[in-house]
């Protein structure tokens, strides 16, 4: 190839660059950054006074974050940036740290409170029942229920699919029997075999009137998908929702994303677990190795909970008013123990899954196993981990070996010394990538969802997840992890140990920030 055509070729890939939109975003954030912090240094040295004043700030903004009912970790994570640049740091909080939220977000807020209140929920008399059978489980279902009003259900039907390519297979198989509704809501979708063969569903269903409803985050698909590719989605006939759009200025409200993982079909059928709709959770496509994700379809009765939580945010999104008895379940099927779907918000100081996967830890009898993708840990949840394998609980923890952001796993590992010190195993999936996020203990609870274990999951996501009490499924969880382990690296004490005390730093430094990441 010629100088010319290389360096035609080189000017192409930098002009489709440019033209991205986040990397268009981007830049306009920078830009911002840079005029707030020009400001703020220029002013500060044209005039003594402002100097002042800008350092008076931060320290009325730390004085105002230690008053905050936020949990000690994340205003640790903001106190220590601010004292550091004294100068912009709490200007820069200001912006975009603070969880004050804009007038219309704060519309939509109220608008979602006044749904949920309208709802008329009902717990039957399940909860008294397993009240007999486990008071400790009884307590949990009681807490969830409590916050975010998710009813236990039975006479569900549960498969567990322990990789994305069953998951899908399966999903395949549903999405083509539909016959009234299809509900989509997921954090990421991306072009590729996966969404491609759905949407090729999707478009077959629509001419048969089956109605589509589409929900996707605008910050999870920003890289994955086109500028304007809901109304392309639209023009198909189907109805669709981006949540909380990014706009280019620096505000807090960005920070809340749809991070749930939901479908549902006819009202009778329902998934969720880890896997978003693009290749890479598949395998289709190989980024950090293999994709290690797990999913569980629902079919019956315990499918509503999921229903909920979609027209919930749906009408949260849109503004519009459905009514929800037409998308009920019109099938039951056996009892197999109990379940209960429930959804997270950041839009309350309630943190319902954080709690519901301490719970599990500090009401385990012999084990506790646990897989995450990221290992972000608060003092409260580090404090669980490590009071239960010093009473003796079998703790066990899976994260990836292959990370997928270079940053968050010196984060994750900041964390294996402690751990191993109070008794806990820790197991890296050699393989590749973890992206499951599942909870299993005592072969008779357990939690399979989209929740991470890091600060971003448990405070500023929309999230969802499945209990599962005195259930078949626990079993198939629990078998999952131990043949995930074989092939995983356990982690010692003694190599922790030995960890270049440089790299321990580094570690520990990044760690300050892990409520920022």
């Amino acid at each position: 190839m010629s100088q010319y055509n290389l360096k035609n070729k080189s000017k192409k890939k930098l002009k489709s660059l440019l033209m991205r939109r986040s990397v268009i975003l981007l830049l306009l954030l920078l830009l911002q950054l840079g005029v707030l912090v020009g400001t703020a240094v220029y002013l500060s040295q044209a005039q003594f006074y402002l100097y002042v004043l800008l350092h008076l700030v931060s320290l009325l903004v730390v004085f105002v974050i230690l008053m905050k009912k936020d949990n000690p970790s994340y205003k640790l994570g903001w106190i220590i940036p601010i004292m550091a640049v004294p100068l912009v740091g709490g200007l820069f909080y200001l912006v975009v740290g603070d969880k004050r939220i804009g007038r219309a977000m704060k519309k939509r807020i109220d608008a979602y409170a006044r749904i949920l209140e309208r709802k008329q929920y009902k717990r039957g008399g399940y909860i008294e029942e397993l009240r007999r059978q486990n008071p400790m489980q009884a307590r949990q279902v009681e807490y969830i229920y409590s916050i975010s009003k998710a009813a236990l259900q039975t006479n569900t039907r549960v498969k567990y699919f322990p990789c994305g390519e069953l998951a899908f297979d399966e999903m395949i198989t549903q999405l083509r029997q539909a016959q009234r509704f299809i509900m989509l809501e997921y954090f990421i979708i991306e072009e590729g075999l996966m969404w491609d063969t759905i949407l090729e569903i999707l478009e077959e269903k629509q001419g048969q009137g089956v109605e589509i409803r589409i929900l996707y985050d605008d910050a999870g698909c920003f890289k994955t998908l086109p500028l304007g590719y809901d109304q392309t989605l639209r023009e198909k006939g189907f109805q669709v929702v981006v949540f909380n759009p990014v706009q280019p200025l620096l505000n807090t409200v960005t920070n809340y994303r749809d991070h749930r993982k939901i479908c549902v079909i006819d009202g009778n059928t329902g998934f969720t677990g880890g896997i978003n709709l693009a290749d890479e959770y598949i395998n289709e496509v190989e980024r950090f190795g293999h994709w290690k994700d797990t999913v569980v379809m629902l079919q019956g009765d315990g499918v509503w909970n999921l229903t909920e939580m979609f027209l919930q945010l749906w009408q949260f999104s849109s503004g519009e008013e459905m009514e929800a008895q037409q998308f009920r379940p019109t099938c039951s099927y056996p009892r197999d123990g109990y379940v209960q779907a429930f959804g997270d918000s950041p839009l309350d100081a309630l943190n319902v899954a954080e709690n519901a996967y301490m719970q599990i830890i500090n009401h385990a009898q012999r084990y506790v196993y646990i897989t995450t993708p990221y290992l972000i840990l608060d003092n409260e949840m580090m404090t669980a981990l490590t009071i239960a394998a010093q009473s003796g609980i079998d703790v066990r923890i899976m994260t990836p070996h292959v990370p997928d952001k270079w940053y968050v796993h010196p984060v994750t590992r900041s964390y294996y010394l402690g751990l191993l010190e109070a008794g806990v195993r820790i197991f890296e999936y050699t393989p590749g990538f973890v992206h499951a996020k599942m909870f299993v203990s005592d072969d008779t609870t357990a939690i399979v969802g989209t929740t991470n274990m890091d600060y971003r999951s448990f405070y500023l996501h929309f999230e969802c997840g499945v209990a599962f009490y005195n259930a078949s499924v626990v079993l198939d969880v629990k078998e999952d992890f131990l043949k995930s382990q074989e092939i995983c690296q356990e982690i010692t004490l003694e190599e922790e140990r030995q960890v270049n005390p440089l790299r321990r730093l580094g570690r520990s430094l990044l760690r300050l920030f892990a409520p920022l990441m």
